[in-house]
Order: C-alpha cells, then structure tokens, then sequence
C-alpha cells in the first residue's frame, strides 16, 4: 500500500521569523555543551518539577555515538533530582529495544544504570485524552506514565528519517506511546501490510496530538531541554548506523513551551552557515518536518515566537544568528 500522505500544509517550508505572529515565550540558551552546562540551563526551567519526576530521554541503540553523554545525565540526576527515574517506552520496529527484556539489556549496555528507568509499557498501557485532535481522540501511553508528578522532556535534537527532525515533540509523542497500540496508531493505516505507511503531513500532525496528550496531562509540571550536539541527519534509533555528523555543534536550549524550543532549535540550525546547515535543512524540509511546528502553534501548544536569553552573558537577549555566530565546523 502506497504512503499515506496528506499535502498542502507546507511542512516543506521552513516559515521565517518574521513571518510569524502571535506571542513570545522565552527560551533560554547556553553554548557550554557540558555537564555543568546542562545543569546550569536546567535550573532556569526546572523549578515546577516536584514529587515523583520522570526523565523523558531517548537512551539509544546498542553503541548509539550519537546520544546525550551519559555522564551529563548522571550528574544532573545526582546534582539536581536524586529521585528521578528515566522513563522510556519499547519500539515499534524490531530491534535493541523491541522487547522489554532486549530493551534492558541495551540499557546495560548503553550505561543507563546510574538511576532508575522504567520501561513504561512493560506491564501494559494506558489512554490519555487528545483535546482539539483531528487524529485521535485519545493516544495509547506506557501505563505507568500517568503515576508521574512532573517530566523533564531531556532530548538530543537530531534529523529523523521520517520526521525530518527529532526534538522534543518527537521524543514525547513517538516516545511516550507505547510500542505496539501507541506507535501503530501514529505509523501505520489500519490494516495495511507496510508498518510505515503514513508520512509527512499526516504524520507530523498525529505525533503532535500524541505529544499533546502528554503535555495536557502535566500541564505547568512539564519542561523541555534540547541539546544540539552530535546532529546527524539520522534519529538514535539507528544507533550505529546512523549517518556521519557534518553539522556542527551548537548548545543547549530550555524552555517551558515545546513549541519555543523546538522553533528556536531549527532556528539555530538554519542560523548556520549554508554549507553547514545543508544537510539537516534537507532532512527537515524532504519530510516535511516543518509541519510538527505549524501544527503544534494549530493546537494551542505554544509559540513560535521567542526571546532568546543566553544564559552564558547573565540572560543576555540575542538572535539566532548571534548564538552561532562563533560556532566551528563539525569535526568528527
């Protein structure tokens, strides 16, 4: 069966800052890609984080290069939430992460065994309600999800083969659902043989109302940090495979509105160069990723306007451009 695509909704496009309307949330930004500046930046949004917290991290594939140092991750838990566990969901496709029992075993191998992580569909599944949605009505979630107070959404921003982009509306919406009800509601049309037969538009809107029914759920007790490091064209989920790194290195940004921050990441990362930014704007526009954004500002998930405070000159307000402006080519 071919993909289900639904067009005219200009996911292709990447909409500029002027072009924009609406209010600003502000997002924070560090270029200190290190533990201390995590923390730092975690400190600027991670004050409505209270009771039982869940780290929303995407852990990887066996040997994944790609992902979130885990040092970083374990000096935030000890230094900033001793009691949190990394929550995760299994995938859809078959592959480290499948199965619970495979899944453990490459958190092993990966190193995620500084702090709890609980497997969130291990024992089965629960529905939360999608408000506003076109898609859905409700989205399947790993069951524990909901015994959470508060979940720091603790992302690599990377390309992703169908999403264009993966920043924190991929990593909550495909990463919270679980993986054999959730997911193939996003992925697949029912009862088609091709597992992946819904893409582009479609897709980035049916992600977004998964997210939203995570966000809806949390309310203020939910924040979001992408880092912008290590971005290949390729999600972790590829692990090994993934294609080489070309686009450089660029820093840390936080918010409490997911729309904010993943606009201000893709627009740090056409911020760069053109030779520097060619292959992941490729990424991003092929797929149609741009539409996550659009549709997330449709649904009155946040803003994609901004004030950008760099947390490295005392909340300095800049642009885009400024916060790249020293940036170095990628050197793998």
């Amino acid at each position: 069966m071919a993909l289900k695509i639904k067009p005219g909704t200009g996911g292709d496009r990447y909409v500029t800052f002027e072009e924009r309307t609406g209010e600003k949330s502000t997002v924070y930004f560090t270029s200190d890609l290190s533990a201390e500046g995590l923390q730092r930046i975690f400190d600027k949004v991670g004050a409505s984080l209270t009771g039982k917290v869940g780290i929303k991290l995407h852990t990887g594939e066996q040997n994944g290069p790609n992902i979130i140092p885990r040092p970083w991750v374990q000096q935030l838990i000890e230094n900033r939430l001793p009691d949190a566990s990394i929550v995760e969901t299994n995938t859809y496709y078959e592959g480290d992460r499948y199965t619970t029992e495979q899944h453990r075993k490459t958190l092993e191998v990966n190193g995620w065994t500084f702090a709890p992580v609980d497997i969130m569909d291990e024992h089965g599944t629960a529905m939360l309600p999608v408000k506003g949605g076109k898609w859905f009505t409700e989205m399947s979630v790993g069951e524990s999800l909901p015994t959470y107070d508060s979940l720091l959404t603790l992302t690599h921003f990377k390309g992703h083969i169908m999403g264009g982009f993966g920043g924190s509306n991929k990593n909550l919406g495909i990463g919270c659902a679980d993986g054999r009800i959730g997911k193939a509601m996003i992925h697949t049309v029912e009862g088609s043989s091709n597992q992946w037969s819904i893409a582009e538009e479609e897709l980035m809107e049916r992600i977004s109302e998964s997210t939203k029914s995570v966000i809806d759920f949390f309310g203020e007790k939910i924040v979001y940090i992408n880092v912008l490091r290590n971005m290949s064209v390729s999600c972790d989920c590829e692990g090994c495979a993934a294609a080489p790194v070309v686009t450089p290195n660029i820093g840390i940004v936080a918010s409490t509105d997911i729309l904010a921050a993943d606009q201000a990441s893709v627009d740090l990362i056409y911020a760069l160069k053109e030779e520097d930014h060619r292959d992941l704007a490729e990424r991003m526009s092929t797929r149609h990723g741009f539409r996550q954004l659009s549709y997330m500002k449709e649904l009155g998930m946040g803003n994609d306007l901004y004030t950008l405070l760099d947390i490295d000159q005392d909340d300095k307000k800049i642009t885009p451009a400024e916060a790249v402006k020293d940036v170095k080519p990628f050197e793998g």
